[in-house]
């Protein structure tokens, strides 16, 4: 998933697995282009994996997180590979664990995400905000997810 502002894609843009928008909203060959771009970046970073070197192991392609000082999640997950909020709702990924938390309205709820490696992040600006993520499986909802903290 990426979301940028570039002149070249007609400004505000963005792509995500079966979604790509740019900011010259009618213009289908400018889309098809950044369509075909991102398609084979995404590929390209499911097959080879950035390497780690010993002077950028907090960063990679996906994003490091923030240190845990001051977190909002269980101090027992560590630091989480992304992090994310918008309005009354927060989420971090902790892929060693393969959990996913949820912060929504102050209520968090903790779910199991199994094999997926998740890579990218949308939600819904509708009144339920409702968040789905991508996974190497595609678009993972989080009603599709087992809930880790009720059992």
């Amino acid at each position: 998933m990426a979301q940028f502002s570039h002149p070249d894609f007609g400004g505000m843009s963005q792509w995500s697995s079966g979604m790509t928008m740019v900011g010259d909203m009618f213009n289908d060959s400018l889309r098809a282009k950044l369509n075909a771009i991102a398609g084979e970046l995404s590929a390209h970073l499911r097959e080879q994996p950035a390497e780690q070197r010993p002077e950028d192991t907090a960063v990679s392609y996906r994003s490091a997180g923030p240190r845990h000082t001051g977190s909002w999640w269980p101090q027992e997950f560590g630091p989480p590979s992304s992090v994310g909020s918008q309005n009354d709702m927060r989420y971090a990924v902790f892929p060693e664990k393969r959990r996913l938390i949820i912060n929504d309205h102050g209520q968090t709820k903790i779910y199991d995400t199994g094999d997926h490696q998740i890579s990218g992040v949308s939600q819904g600006q509708s009144a339920e905000s409702t968040l789905t993520f991508v996974s190497q499986h595609g678009v993972v909802r989080v009603s599709d997810l087992e809930r880790a903290d009720a059992r």
